[in-house]
């Protein structure tokens, strides 16, 4: 495929060459593609199967069918237009999300939110490829062939491999395993929904009471931490490869409806199938895409296994693609497919304990989500803040020296992420997940009735950073913003 540049010329995608390029500004020469481009790695990266199972998880926060409905279009829409806003920045800078960000916190003060992006994304592609296993596990037991270690071994073996291969090989090899993994789960995820759809029982689902607010703004939370909050921080990885030229409400508004157009079907598909059974809501809380090869006949067992895992692979090859230019963000000097290699190395460790040693994934999941979420939240307010302000593109060589415009440490943005962060943990609790249970420490001061009272699972905290950080940098950061960009040009070349 070929695509027409910023100069006139024709930029095409090598698939089967790993991209050279690591945290360094794309040059204009390999600029390439049109806004619309966005949906296929987005789409790809949110068809997961793991959609349906959301909808155990939110009415586990005990709302009913129509609040699920309601939160879950807010939280999906809402989410993924953050991800939208801050994509913008990828076509003015050229850079990654990360090093974008070093114009807001300073060179060496984007280290703190570098880190919590590599540990969000480390941490998803990670979880994606626990389900991928545990998925086809349960596939290969309903079919009789065995379910135990050694098909776990293997299953980890190939979706690892097929994360990893794409993070290493980079940006247009991904571009490419999207475009193909739309399609193909596309189709057999309609054909899934055909086959379970008369498991659907409306009366049961219809009758589910409604819960009280505290538990709608919990499951809202939920929902926002685990769709576009999760992907802020990796937003502009992909929109930094188009042309300066291309129309910034079409950056925001691909990225938004290839992310949120999957989800919201699946998310709805899934609350009918969850609130019909009690059963079925409860095993997808142990195993949450494998507990759907319960409903399927024994000839489409194989066919789901491949929207599974593709559905999966599709989201962990984004996120280690993204890992992987954090941890240069860093400071990390190695070219980007080594980084790959060592995040998919982590992936791979913690992929072995939850499945070998750690059986309960549920907890842990919503542990993982909520706590990162906070800190991320407030980092996704200062950045959206900043972006709002800026009226110039960014000057791309500034932003990997200290001495430039951007700074060593900009105190202001790293402060307001360091106490959004605290405030946002004091107002959160995850008790089933015993190594968190020192959150929620300001439920009790701020008159919210403490760890077990009403206000307790409303995950108030991730709202409050996101807030914070974006009110503190509005108010405080205009007078900054407006210096950096007053400041005389440097010529236009920069070494990552």
């Amino acid at each position: 495929m070929a695509n027409p540049t910023t100069d006139g010329t024709a930029s095409e995608l090598k698939p089967l060459q790993i991209e050279a390029n690591g945290i360094n500004v794309i040059t204009d020469a390999e600029r390439k593609g049109h806004p619309r481009d966005l949906f296929w790695p987005w789409f790809a990266a949110n068809v997961s199967v793991l959609g349906l199972g959301y909808g155990a998880f939110v009415l586990g926060f005990g709302v009913s069918f129509w609040q699920a409905i309601t939160l879950g279009l807010i939280g999906i829409i809402v989410s993924f237009l953050l991800c939208g806003f801050i994509a913008v920045a990828g076509k003015r800078g050229s850079a990654p999300t990360m090093v974008l960000g070093r114009a807001a916190f300073g060179v060496r003060g984007n280290k703190l939110p570098s880190l919590i992006s590599w540990l969000l994304t480390v941490g998803w592609e990670t979880v994606l490829i626990i389900l991928a296993t545990l998925a086809t596990a349960t596939v290969f037991e309903r079919l009789g062939w065995g379910g135990g270690t050694g098909v776990k071994v293997i299953a980890l073996i190939v979706v690892s491999a097929l994360t990893v291969v794409g993070g290493v090989m980079g940006f247009d090899l991904i571009m490419r395993m999207q475009s193909v993994i739309t399609w193909v789960t596309g189709v057999l995820t309609v054909v899934f929904i055909a086959l379970v759809a008369d498991k659907i029982h409306w009366h049961t689902v219809s009758a589910i009471p409604a819960g009280s607010p505290q538990k709608f703004i919990g499951a809202l939370v939920f929902v926002m931490t685990g769709f576009g909050l999760g992907w802020v921080n990796a937003a502009a990885d992909y929109s930094r490869y188009l042309p300066r030229r291309s129309s910034g409400r079409g950056v925001i508004g691909w990225t938004t409806f290839g992310s949120s157009i999957a989800p919201i079907f699946l998310l709805v598909f899934g609350l009918l199938l969850a609130g019909s059974s009690a059963k079925l809501s409860s095993a997808i809380g142990a195993d949450p895409v494998g507990a759907l090869t319960t409903l399927l006949p024994t000839w489409f067992l194989v066919p789901f296994a491949i929207v599974a895992v593709l559905g999966l692979v599709g989201g962990s090859v984004l996120d280690i693609y993204s890992s992987g230019l954090a941890l240069l963000t860093l400071g990390v000097r190695i070219p980007r497919y080594a980084a790959a290699l060592i995040d998919g190395t982590v992936m791979v460790l913690g992929t072995i304990y939850v499945v070998f040693v750690a059986h309960n994934f549920l907890p842990q999941f919503e542990g993982f989500l909520i706590t990162l979420g906070v800190p991320i939240a407030a980092w996704c307010g200062v950045m959206l803040a900043d972006i709002a302000l800026r009226r110039r593109n960014y000057a791309e060589p500034e932003l990997f020296t200290t001495r430039g415009r951007y700074g060593d440490i900009r105190w202001l943005p790293v402060l307001t992420v360091v106490v959004a962060t605290g405030l946002g943990w004091g107002l959160v609790t995850n008790g089933l997940a015993s190594w968190l249970t020192w959150q929620g420490y300001l439920l009790g001061p701020f008159g919210l009735g403490g760890k077990s009272g009403a206000w307790a699972f409303a995950n108030l905290g991730v709202l409050v950073a996101l807030v914070l950080g974006f009110v503190a940098t509005w108010a405080f950061g205009r007078a900054t913003i407006r210096a950096q960009e007053a400041a005389p040009l440097e010529p236009a070349a920069a070494n990552a």
